[in-house]
């Protein structure tokens, strides 16, 4: 039977994840009112800026950046972040990619600002053994850093990046990797030649959104970002006309880019019009076009990435300000709401917490429900936040 603290905290949770209008819609929504936390973690992550943080395995994982650092590994259910090994050689301005139980690094550059070279072989990192490994060689002509790196149907699509560090040589290039074979593909370009960006995909489409044409040849380093998001269609194998695609509503480059519950997640940045590094997050519904904001980051912050991990974006890490500093050890979270209920619609419904004694019992944890008739979901509630879903 539920007693007076199980009721409170179920009200409690569905006043932070409704309004009125609540029908158990199988439609993610973002938390109108959530807000970035900036988490007190035991531990903290290598300061570091150019770097990846992926979500592997309901962990998050940060590697690479300027000068040899370890692999930092945060997991959620302890707050703690732990180090591992240390990568063969500098690695940096890449966008790890997840498959085969493995993190890919490629579209990477090593060495010093400005003339840093592009890595010339695939690397992997094995979590279970706390292992890299030199892989595929990279096709000479295809060698670049600062690319956009996403998964796909089995495939690694490798897009724009840079071939000359800093000083110029932004592409449009776009390619298929097979990291089972090596196979490498040539594919069509992009419309725009874009570096220091992240892509994602969302549903069978790939979007490649923020960067810039980076060129301190001609002394602009921060200035030639780029504002259409170039969208590419699996299906039809074409670019969509510039006209079809969104233009991202805050120019910047180094921005930390993720797809989650089909909408497209632009994190941070830096941008020649600012000294400090940017802390807006922009989300993309992609069914209707429209760009809604979320909560600023606490952090204005470039050269990460964002993880997705039982209801929460993550983010570490990265540079305060334009360029290389001030380098950063904080983690952030913020709450992305998802509400279903068997992925139909039905009357409002309480969400029971076994065992539970008082909210705080359940705060940074995460607990598997019980719903009448049968239903069932979990709820995350960490730092205050409540998230519920499936």
């Amino acid at each position: 039977m539920m007693n007076l603290t199980h009721l409170v905290a179920t009200l409690v949770a569905f006043v932070a994840l409704t309004d009125a209008s609540y029908m158990g819609a199988s439609e993610p929504v973002p938390a109108s009112n959530a807000s970035w936390k900036t988490i007190a973690t035991d531990g903290t992550p290598t300061a570091r800026h150019e770097a990846a943080l992926v979500g592997f395995d309901d962990q998050v994982y940060l590697m690479g950046g300027r000068r040899m650092n370890p692999v930092d590994v945060y997991d959620p259910t302890q707050n703690k972040w732990t180090s591992r090994s240390v990568p063969p050689i500098e690695l940096h301005h890449f966008q790890g990619v997840v498959a085969n139980e493995k993190i890919y690094l490629l579209g990477a550059m090593t060495g010093k600002y400005p003339r840093e070279t592009p890595v010339e072989r695939v690397i992997t990192y094995t979590p279970a053994t706390d292992a890299f490994e030199f892989t595929h060689p990279i096709p000479v002509e295809r060698r670049r850093g600062g690319a956009g790196a996403v998964f796909h149907q089995g495939k690694i699509y490798l897009i724009g990046g840079i071939t000359n560090g800093h000083m110029d040589g932004s592409q449009p290039w776009f390619d298929a990797y097979d990291p089972v074979t090596g196979d490498w593909q040539v594919l069509p370009d992009a419309p725009r030649a874009r570096d220091h960006f992240q892509a994602a995909v969302i549903g069978n489409r790939l979007y490649a959104a923020g960067g810039r044409q980076t060129s301190k040849a001609t002394n602009e380093v921060f200035r030639r970002t780029q504002a259409v998001v170039d969208v590419f269609d699996f299906d039809t194998m074409t670019w969509l006309p510039e006209s079809e695609c969104p233009v991202l509503p805050t120019l910047r480059a180094g921005n930390s880019t993720a797809a989650i519950d089909g909408k497209l997640i632009v994190a941070g940045g830096e941008s020649g019009g600012q000294k400090l590094a940017h802390a807006e997050v922009d989300v993309l519904d992609p069914q209707t076009g429209v760009w809604t904001r979320l909560a600023d980051l606490n952090q204005g912050r470039h050269g990460s990435g964002l993880a997705f991990i039982h209801g929460v974006i993550y983010t570490a890490s990265g540079s305060g300000g334009r360029g290389g500093g001030p380098e950063l050890n904080t983690t952030e979270s913020f709450p992305w709401t998802t509400v279903a209920v068997d992925g139909q619609s039905s009357d409002r419904f309480e969400f029971v917490i076994p065992g539970l004694e008082s909210a705080s019992s359940i705060t940074d944890q995460s607990r598997l429900l019980d719903a009448p008739a049968g239903k069932s979901g979990f709820v995350t509630v960490r730092d205050g936040h409540f998230m519920a879903g499936e």
